[in-house]
């Protein structure tokens, strides 16, 4: 079976880009007050959205190296029926969502607005800005079929 190229080697422009505007985003939620959590948050839960194994690899170590509890890593799934969440990841959350389905339903756009009423319009934006960023990589590593490697106990490639 022959395997696609990976859009980051044959792209290097491309990619560095795709990389600048990543960081121009971090930037822009940091100095929006969207703390680390919340972003992850956002970047784990859209990559549960589009089943992008590599991301959802990457991400989940970043939840934990962010502080995330690994009760809320695994019950981010069901984040809607559990108390465990702040009002403000479940803002986070809810625009992670929204972003990666499209095209926008009635209860999408509810859950932007009563998003942006937590959030506030700064980091609101960033939020979204964030998971259009994620989805982008989501689509990228996906198309490229990029492996996850095995890992042992303390995250290290076996």
């Amino acid at each position: 079976m022959m395997t696609r190229p990976y859009l980051d080697k044959s792209s290097p422009e491309a990619w560095k880009a795709l990389n600048a505007l990543s960081d121009t985003v971090a930037g822009v939620a940091a100095d929006a007050g969207l703390v680390m959590t919340e972003v992850e948050f956002i970047k784990l839960r859209a990559s549960q959205l589009n089943a992008c194994a590599f991301c959802l690899d990457v991400h989940s170590r970043e939840s934990r190296n962010a502080g995330i509890p690994q009760q809320k890593i695994d019950l981010l799934p069901a984040w809607r029926e559990s108390a465990l969440y702040t009002e403000r990841e479940k803002a986070a959350l809810a625009v992670a969502e929204a972003a990666t389905r499209m095209p926008l339903s009635e209860s999408d756009a509810a859950d932007l607005a009563a998003s942006r009423a937590v959030l506030g319009d700064a980091a609101f934006a960033a939020a979204e800005w964030v998971a259009v960023t994620i989805n982008v990589f989501n689509r990228i590593s996906i198309l490229s079929e990029h492996p996850v490697r095995p890992r042992d106990a303390e995250g290290k490639v076996i």
